[in-house]
Order: C-alpha cells, then sequence, then structure tokens
C-alpha cells in the first residue's frame, strides 16, 4: 500500500525537485499539496506548486493556498537563494490549473479527519506555519497524524539565514515549537544531512543528457541553485534540501540518525529559531525526534535520476 501524504511547500527550486520526486514514486499517494509562505511570498509559491504539477502532467493534482505569514511575526523571504520568482533557472509556463477554494489548514484539518487514523504523513519543506496553525486550530487532529517528515533545523551546521537557525524553522519557530511538542512522530531532515547531499555537474549534465522536459527543467532550477551555495560554501555543488524528506520516505535505509530531543528557541534574539538537538544526551528532557545526520550520496542521487527521468 503506498504512503497517503500531504505535501506542505513553499517552493522554491528543491522544493519542486522533491514534489517531481513523490510524483513519480508508486509507493507514496499524494493527497495534497499545500502551499505556505516562506522562500517567496505566497502568490509566487501557489504559482510555482502548480507549474511544478503541470511540469509533471499531473494537472488533476490538488493544490492549496496556505498561510501568506507566520504566527506571531513578519514574513522573511529567500529571493537572495531562489530567485525573484522563486524557481529561476527555468523558463516554465503560466499554470492553467487553478487553486482549491479550500484553505490549505482547513484542507489539512479535514483529510486528517476523514482519513482513517495514522494513515497520513505530513512532509512539511518549509517553515511550519501551515501545520501549526492546523494543530492549534483542531488540536483532535494530532493524533490522527501518523508521522511528519520535515526539512528543517540543524545542529552541527548551525544557521544558512542566521548564525543559529535554518530558514525554514527561523521563519515561523512558534509554528515549529507547536509541532515539535505535539507528540507527533517526527523525523527531521536537517542541514547536518541535507548539506551531505550536494549536487554536482556529473549529475546535472546527466539530466541534461536524459534530455526530457523534466530533467531538463531540473537541472535548470539546480544549475540556478547551485551557484548561491558554491559562492556562499566554497564547496563544488549545492545541497539538495527538501527531496530528502521524499527520499526518507520511499529509502528510509538511506539515512542514519538518532533519536534525540529537539527543542526551538523561540525567545533569544541572538539564536531565535534554533534548533537545539540534544545529540549527545546530556539532558533528560524527552527524546521527540529522529533527526537524521547522515545519507548515502550516491543511493540518493541515483534514486532521484530512475524516478525523474520516469516523468
Amino acid at each position: 500500500m503506498p504512503h497517503n501524504i500531504i505535501i506542505d511547500t513553499d517552493p522554491g527550486q528543491d522544493d519542486a525537485v522533491a514534489i517531481l520526486l513523490a510524483l513519480a514514486s508508486p509507493e507514496l499517494n499524494v493527497l495534497g499539496i499545500t502551499c505556505v509562505a516562506g522562500n517567496v511570498p505566497l502568490h509566487h509559491i501557489t504559482r510555482n506548486a502548480r507549474q511544478v504539477c503541470e511540469l509533471a502532467s499531473r494537472p488533476d493534482m490538488k493544490v492549496f493556498a496556505g498561510c501568506d505569514t507566520p504566527m506571531e511575526k513578519p514574513l522573511v523571504t529567500a529571493e537572495h537563494v531562489h530567485g525573484d520568482s522563486g524557481l529561476d533557472g527555468t523558463d516554465l509556463p503560466d499554470p492553467k490549473m487553478k487553486l482549491q477554494d479550500q484553505h490549505a489548514v482547513d484542507f489539512i484539518i479535514e483529510t486528517l479527519r476523514s482519513e482513517p487514523s495514522g494513515t497520513v504523513t505530513l512532509c512539511p519543506l518549509g517553515p511550519l506555519t501551515n501545520i501549526g496553525t492546523a494543530f492549534k486550530k483542531a488540536p483532535d487532529i494530532v493524533d490522527r497524524v501518523k508521522e511528519i517528515v520535515l526539512m528543517g533545523g540543524a545542529y552541527f551546521e548551525v544557521g544558512n539565514i542566521t548564525p543559529a537557525a535554518e530558514f525554514n524553522i527561523y521563519v515561523d519557530p512558534e509554528a515549529a515549537e507547536l509541532v515539535f511538542m505535539s507528540g507527533v512522530k517526527l523525523t527531521v531532515m536537517p542541514l547536518d544531512v541535507t548539506h551531505k547531499a550536494l549536487t554536482s555537474r556529473t549529475w546535472i549534465d546527466e539530466l541534461i543528457a536524459i534530455g526530457t522536459p523534466v530533467t531538463k527543467a531540473v537541472a535548470g532550477l539546480t544549475d540556478f541553485f547551485e551557484r548561491f551555495d558554491v559562492a556562499k560554501y566554497g564547496g563544488t555543488g549545492a545541497p539538495l534540501h527538501d527531496p530528502t524528506v521524499i527520499a526518507f520516505l520511499i529509502q528510509p535505509e538511506m539515512f542514519e540518525g538518532r533519536f534525540v530531543n529537539v527543542e526551538i528557541e523561540t525567545q533569544s534574539e541572538l539564536t531565535r529559531g534554533m534548533t537545539v538537538a540534544d545529540w549527545w544526551y546530556v539532558t533528560d528532557r524527552p527524546k521527540n525526534a529522529m533527526f537524521i545526520g547522515s545519507v548515502d550520496r550516491d543511493a540518493y542521487f541515483n534514486l532521484l535520476t530512475q524516478r525523474l527521468r520516469l516523468l
């Protein structure tokens, strides 16, 4: 039986690759795609998500607009990484498919109430505003979630938007705190693992050589995305963050981590949005998250190549 999942996202080049991977994988049944403001403002996000669905020849996919601002603070965006559109690097046509009328938060609540308890996995790829808002609005759904696998946070890799904080958690740490304290089974893909999943020129050239509209688009997106990280970190490629969430659901054996306590800093101006992971078990705080620390890079990119060429 395929996993029933909801992808909560703010595309973003790496989000786009994650969505494509999910839509190409028979192990997963995507019930809907919910959009949240993050990498760019919400009106760009909802367009980008529909463009990606149409690229995958899935205009039937339900796409919902969600929260356009974090729960408490003004929105912080990342055009400096993703470009003004959020999907700079390829020229996708304007989407023809329509947004659903229902708000993303209400879709999440309705779906978790209507599907059998413990059968729906939430896959947040951006700030946790929609998920936190849904949990706050409808506490009864929390126990109905099968698990949450999310991209966010950092510990040994520290921050990529502030010295202490990873972008997705920093944008809405209040929502993240709600999610991390909810008691839901939680798997976290932090920068500690995504920075071990770097793209390469060889991989991009392989996508170009395959030559389908999808692989050529992903090559263009990745090539654009790569420039920022190469300049910032001095490496040879860019971390493809968000597809790690989808890859984990398909082939969890390629990842390793520890079940630890992770808490979200919301009070300090210096470390706001930090994911404080008790990696070395130096406190007695209760363990609440599988915090992933490593990935088989070759297996990861092989999976991406195999699935993307199917679309």
